[in-house]
């Protein structure tokens, strides 16, 4: 049951990364039917940041109310609708306006799915099972950049459905989270659903004990309120979660999944060969990542994918060197982008690309889960907006300077990670948000 509740909530990943892979091989078939300038369709592109800024506002508060299936059901129909009015669009207007629904539904997921996956899974599974997020929104990606060189871009669009309606179908077969059902004092709900996800013949005493015991103690220090998240017991986790994020985000990682084309081509490399298999790779090194997470431990993934994405900002920006300063050199240039490019992609993926979300999913308590969720993931969105937004004027100030200036900020992630974020493998939720709290006892 854990596994295929897993699967029916990383329907949702797909749709994430199905969302963002879209705009890419519409691109054209876009301009030419409905006749945008750059201009028109760059808004197109980045307005579904905007939705999902929106979304993010909105998502921990979703998923305290309707619980977390309520929420997936939710996004799912939000996204469905999105789809709908891009596929029917004769016009820029209605374009955006479903490309801005399509935001708001995966705003959401981006906060629902991981908080379920680690809520439902046992601590041995659960961060290779939240890995898999990960790997379904890097295959929604790819999916759409191969699906997307066959056919229209109308039919493209009705292809992201699919994920939605599968989502929708599998909802009625899995359990909610038990520690939501704790939460909201629904406790014979919550011993039947923890008792389906671990198996009829397993004890779950000790572990239903736990959960509740936590849940009560949270309850009685503080609630779900935006300004107790700034309280002391609170403060680590929050630098954690929102600081994995923000070195994340602002170390490139959606000029890279955005503008891979871009900066292939500025370098003299094929944009088609270069992003297909910069997505194969991300494919191989997140399932490698998912298979590491749970041996190595989040805090040495997070080192290791920080260093190489590093690494691969470096030699992206070493590729330019050689298109601009060493022109009888040009040949390595498109060379060097592809493996600087390849390498930051594929470190990524290895840890810093997903993991975030999982400790993200670990260390807030419920009693804060929903407004710091919400935080963390408007600070994403925020962040991916800035980021995609910028690139463009820093790329024509200088390609060389940009993809440096993104290393550099890959380095400080590093000592970020090394200082202050905690190893959470194999513990329970509620022993590893117990010693975030100044080293408190429950």
């Amino acid at each position: 049951m854990v596994f295929f509740s897993t699967f029916v909530a990383v329907c949702g990943s797909f749709e994430f990364g199905s969302c963002v892979g879209y705009s890419s091989p519409a691109q054209f078939g876009i301009m030419a039917d409905l006749k945008e300038s750059y201009a028109e369709y760059s808004l197109f592109g980045s307005i579904l940041t905007i939705g999902a800024i929106i979304g993010a506002i909105t998502s921990g508060r979703i998923a305290d109310w309707v619980a977390r299936k309520g929420a997936m059901r939710i996004a799912s129909v939000i996204c469905i609708v999105g789809w709908l009015t891009i596929s029917v669009s004769s016009a820029a207007p209605l374009l955006d306006f479903g490309r801005f629904l399509a935001g708001c539904g995966i705003g959401v997921m981006s906060y629902v799915v991981p908080v379920y996956i680690a809520e439902i899974t046992p601590k041995n599974l659960r961060a290779a099972l939240a890995t898999v997020n990960q790997l379904f929104i890097v295959t929604g990606a790819l999916f759409a950049y191969v699906i997307g060189a066959l056919m229209s871009w109308r039919i493209l669009a009705l292809t992201g459905i699919v994920p939605c309606l599968v989502m929708l179908v599998g909802l009625f077969f899995i359990p909610e989270s038990p520690r939501w059902l704790a939460k909201v004092g629904q406790m014979k709900e919550f011993e039947a659903s923890l008792q389906s996800l671990r198996g009829l013949n397993v004890d779950i005493s000790q572990e239903a004990a736990e959960i509740k015991d936590y849940t009560n103690f949270l309850q009685q220090i503080s609630g779900d309120a935006i300004m107790n998240l700034f309280q002391r017991k609170y403060i680590h986790s929050l630098i954690v979660g929102v600081g994995l994020i923000v070195f994340q985000r602002f170390g490139g990682v959606y000029v890279f999944l955005f503008y891979a084309g871009t900066i292939f081509e500025s370098a003299g490399f094929s944009s088609r060969i270069g992003s297909i298999t910069a997505a194969i790779v991300q494919i191989i090194t997140t399932t490698l990542g998912a298979v590491l997470v749970d041996v190595s431990g989040r805090r040495l993934m997070l080192l290791i994918s920080t260093v190489g994405a590093c690494l691969g900002c470096i030699i992206t920006a070493l590729a330019f060197v050689f298109e601009v300063h060493l022109r009888r050199f040009i040949e390595i240039s498109g060379m060097l982008v592809l493996i600087g490019v390849v390498v930051y992609l594929g470190f990524l993926q290895l840890g810093v690309g997903g993991i975030p979300w999982i400790i993200m999913s670990e260390i807030f308590p419920i009693n804060i889960k929903g407004s710091a969720g919400s935080l963390t993931i408007l600070v994403s969105w925020i962040g991916s907006w800035i980021v995609s937004y910028t690139f463009n004027s820093l790329f024509d100030w200088s390609s060389i300077g940009t993809f440096f200036l993104y290393g550099a900020i890959c380095g400080l992630g590093v000592l970020f990670i090394w200082k202050l974020v905690p190893e959470t493998k194999g513990r329970t939720l509620e022993e590893i948000q117990a010693s975030m709290m100044n080293g408190r006892r429950y």
